[in-house]
């Protein structure tokens, strides 16, 4: 058996997110589809990250185990013929047996697009949270530096989270500019909760509207309060942008 390591990008806006769904399309279902027509074998992915339904991936990783008749080539122009335009695979490599896509990650980035302008864009209304009034940016980096370090996201855990612990590390928080209207904020940490960028952004977006001062960052993590955050902000905006590895194995 070889263990196969697929770096994934995709536009999220018609799945139901990553993880297969019994009740429509999603990334996994399909590209395991695809390769199984490709390798003649049954295809099983287990993904680095459970992308929500409507949130992109600029680099997804993903493994699975096949019996290494056909080369990885195969694997690469095989699968990107057949599969969707909204789903690219990337790389395909041989890793070792015991590689795990989703254990032997070392740490995410994520980035919310958004949108910044009175007149909502017809190019990124897929892709961004469209704002129609100013944000005070200044305050949104404040907000964003509070995150950074060990805290318990508690208020920011999305329903449904079966996490064993809220407890998460946060290596990085920026505000990036694309362009006067483009901006992102990129969040990179250890490990995330359900729904808990997404969280963290609605709140960042009321810190930016004057509705909190960027204290309440701080202030929500001893609350423990799921209901004293902020909105969680629309799926489109949200991509999982990078996934890091120290070792294969």
């Amino acid at each position: 058996m070889r263990r196969v390591k697929l770096t994934l990008a995709y536009d999220g806006t018609a799945y139901l997110g990553f993880q297969v769904q019994p009740n429509g399309p999603t990334i996994q279902s399909v590209t395991e589809a695809a390769l199984g027509r490709v390798l003649q074998e049954s295809v099983k992915l287990r993904g680095a990250g459970r992308t929500d339904a409507g949130v992109h991936a600029r680099e997804q990783v993903a493994d699975f185990a096949d019996s290494g008749v056909r080369p990885l080539e195969t694997i690469l122009r095989g699968g990107n013929a057949l599969l969707p335009p909204d789903i690219r695979i990337l790389s395909a490599e041989e890793v070792p047996p015991s590689f795990d896509a989703r254990r032997h990650a070392s740490g995410k980035e994520y980035r919310y697009f958004l949108y910044l302008d009175p007149v909502a864009s017809p190019f990124f209304f897929r892709h961004a949270w469209h704002i129609e009034k100013p944000l005070d940016r200044a305050a949104v980096r404040e907000g964003l530096d509070h995150l950074v370090g060990e805290h318990d996201f508690t208020s920011f855990r999305g329903q449904g989270c079966t996490a064993k612990t809220t407890v998460r590390t946060i290596f990085r928080a920026e505000w990036g500019e694309l362009s006067p209207a483009l901006h992102y904020i990129s969040i990179t940490g250890g490990g995330f909760l359900r729904h808990m960028v997404r969280n963290l952004v609605g709140t960042l977006v009321d810190i930016g509207k004057g509705k909190y001062p960027p204290e309440r960052v701080r202030e929500l993590f001893s609350l423990r309060d799921r209901s004293e955050a902020g909105p969680t902000a629309p799926a489109r905006g949200l991509f999982l942008w990078k996934i890091a590895y120290r070792i294969h194995a």
